[in-house]
C-alpha cells in the first residue's frame, strides 16, 4: 500500500471491501496531506513523542482509501483524570472511497484499539464546525461532550505553526 495518487486503482463499492491495518507515520502524514479537508499539516515529532499513538490505513487491492491518526490528546491538560485518553488527531477519506468509509474504519479502530491499549477507557476527537456535522461521530455511536470555542495556542514564549483553522471546534467521546 504506497500510493498517493488515484490514477490506475479500483475503488471498493462498499467499506466492507476493504482491510485496516496499521501503517507507518510517513504514510500516513502524506496521505493526510493530500486527503485531510481541513488540516493537511501534521508534525512528525509531534505524532511520535506519544506513549499512546498508531496509524492506520483502509486499503482496497493494495490501494490506499483512507488514513487515521491517534495519538496523546494534544489538550490531556484539560482532560478528566479519571480516564486514560487517545485522540483521533486526523481522519482523511480518499475522494473516490465508498460511501460510509469513515464509519466503517471508526468502527474498525474502535475495536483494534480495546485490544491494543488495554489502559485507554476513553476516546475523544474533535470537529471542526465551520465544515464538518459531526455525523461520522454519531452514526458511530460517539457522544457530544463540549463544543470548544477558538483559542489561539501561541504565546510570546513559543510561536507555533500556522493556524490552519480558526473554527470552534465540538468535542466527541467514546467510552470503552
Amino acid at each position: 500500500m504506497n500510493d498517493l495518487f488515484l490514477g490506475d486503482r479500483i475503488a471498493p463499492k462498499t467499506p466492507k471491501e476493504m482491510t485496516l491495518r496499521e501503517v507507518g507515520v510517513k504514510f500516513v502524514m502524506e496521505h493526510n496531506e493530500i486527503w485531510h479537508s481541513r488540516l493537511p499539516v501534521t508534525n512528525k515529532d509531534n505524532l511520535l513523542r506519544n506513549a499512546h499513538k498508531v496509524f492506520y490505513g483502509a486499503e482496497y487491492k493494495d490501494h490506499c482509501f483512507a488514513i487515521a491518526i491517534w495519538t496523546d490528546p494534544v489538550a490531556a491538560n484539560r482532560m478528566n483524570k479519571n480516564f486514560v485518553w487517545l485522540e483521533l488527531r486526523r481522519l482523511a477519506i480518499a475522494p473516490d472511497a465508498p460511501k460510509f468509509s469513515a464509519t466503517w474504519m471508526i468502527s474498525k479502530m474502535v475495536k483494534d484499539i480495546k485490544k491494543r491499549f488495554p489502559d485507554v477507557t476513553r476516546l475523544v476527537s474533535y470537529q471542526d464546525t465551520e465544515v464538518h456535522t459531526g455525523t461520522i461521530y454519531a452514526a458511530a455511536n460517539w457522544k457530544k461532550d463540549a463544543v470548544s470555542k477558538f483559542q489561539d495556542w501561541s504565546t510570546e514564549k513559543r510561536q507555533r505553526n500556522a493556524l490552519q483553522s480558526k473554527a470552534d471546534k465540538v468535542r466527541w467521546i467514546y467510552d470503552l
